[in-house]
């Protein structure tokens, strides 16, 4: 059964296609990757499905919140202004899996943290050690389940956006496949400990400040992605 969030990503999808918004690139990335995610849930792939479908959805909540920011002309987290300015730029050429990294970078590094600690800060002084390692453990698998659906990414979403990504495949020797596999596995690692020491901050000022820091580094690397090194300079955020 197909998700609300599924549809909701899905019309924007067809929307942007339609005019040429390349925000496409990552939502149609997002879009699958979640659904796969479900697909897992459904397949008792998880200690405790209904906790990720918790997570997966809060996830969400921070991408669509940050794009009706945007939209309205309202306060937007920087990383995720970085992201759209960027798909809507026509001076400067920007590679397919730019953009596409771009968007990694924002939801993973920047939303992800903050829908981890949502979660965990309600339930964590109640969980034993061992819930507690079954959490992290279900925040691994769903690397495992990201990489089975970097293939589809390369076929469905690179390709159709990227029509020189034979050449680029040839040059790089399918590096888009091997940036993208060990950006999730760095960046994801980085993420639950950041999500850990949020919950650490003992005021308000101090978890305003570690916020504060979390999107620094994040729009620090969304720079670097679209540096003067080009496609090369997404090696320097890995």
């Amino acid at each position: 059964m197909t998700q609300p969030v599924i549809n909701q990503m899905q019309t924007l999808i067809d929307g942007w296609n339609q005019i040429g918004d390349r925000r496409a690139i990552f939502l149609t990335c997002y879009a699958m990757m979640t659904q796969n995610m479900l697909n897992a849930v459904e397949k008792w792939e998880f200690h405790d499905g209904e906790w990720v479908k918790k997570l997966l959805h809060r996830f969400a909540d921070y991408y669509f919140e940050a794009l009706e920011a945007y939209e309205q002309a309202q306060s937007t987290p920087e990383v995720w202004k970085y992201a759209f300015d960027a798909a809507h730029a026509t001076d400067t050429p920007i590679h397919v899996i730019q953009h596409l990294i771009l968007g990694v970078n924002a939801h993973i590094c920047y939303d992800l943290v903050f829908a981890l600690q949502d979660l965990l800060r309600k339930e964590w002084a109640t969980l034993t050690p061992q819930q507690r390692e079954q959490r992290y453990q279900d925040h691994l698998q769903v690397n495992e389940i990201i990489y089975q659906t970097i293939d589809r990414v390369q076929d469905q979403i690179i390709a159709q956006y990227s029509p020189i990504m034979g050449q680029i495949d040839t040059v790089f020797a399918r590096a888009d496949e091997w940036i993208i596999r060990r950006l999730i596995t760095h960046w994801r690692d980085q993420v639950w400990d950041t999500a850990l020491q949020c919950m650490e901050c003992s005021t308000q000022t101090e978890l305003t400040t570690l916020r504060q820091q979390i999107e620094a580094d994040a729009l620090k690397r969304a720079q670097a992605i679209l540096g003067e090194r080009g496609l090369i300079g997404v090696l320097d955020v890995i």
